[in-house]
């Protein structure tokens, strides 16, 4: 069985870091980078019109999508079973939702799901330091992303080094068919 990884959390609790460790740390890891349609960061993402998006809506393709920021947000079934093909895929949410929908829409993929966080106040400072401008949106998001209970790895990022995390996580993949939870 295919394994992919969901980093979940909000935003500035360290997906695109650990994410960037996981993948330095070698073996077969990939961002998975999900259609945008919209303004703003572009970095991670795959860009396509709105109308492109209404094409793969039309198709069936979109397992999941959301509206944050101004844009729209979404993954694609096929880019993400291809992407599982040759490697671990990452891919990035912050919805118990999307989780469910990509589990579903994915049955021969093993997640493991990481539920990154960090205190609040951690987390703006981290989205002041990016000087992306939308400080009171994102923190917005933050208050809206649902708490994770039961996740595979549960990380408090403000106190894990990233390359430990990503060592945690990459030991979860390799025993992915185990039902024991990790916290750290």
């Amino acid at each position: 069985m295919r394994v992919g990884v969901i980093l979940y959390g909000p935003p500035a609790a360290g997906k695109d870091t650990v994410t960037r460790e996981l993948v330095n740390l070698g073996g077969c890891v990939a961002l998975f980078q999900r259609l945008k349609a919209g303004a703003g960061r572009t970095t991670g993402y795959r860009m396509v019109s709105h109308e492109r998006f209404n094409e793969l809506r039309k198709q069936g393709e979109l397992i999941w999508e959301n509206r944050r920021y101004g844009s729209v947000y979404g993954i694609d079934r096929s880019v993400l079973l291809s992407l599982a093909d040759h490697s671990v895929p990452v891919l990035h949410l912050g919805q118990v939702a999307a989780i469910d929908a990509v589990k579903a829409a994915t049955p021969s993929i093993r997640w493991v799901v990481v539920h990154l966080w960090c205190p609040r106040d951690i987390a703006e400072a981290r989205i002041v330091a990016r000087k992306t401008g939308d400080v009171e949106e994102r923190l917005t998001a933050w208050d809206e992303t649902e708490s994770l209970e039961c996740a595979d790895v549960d990380v408090n990022t403000a106190e894990n080094e990233p390359a430990v995390v990503a060592r945690s996580i990459l030991g979860a993949v390799r025993s992915a068919g185990m039902n024991s939870q990790q916290r750290i």
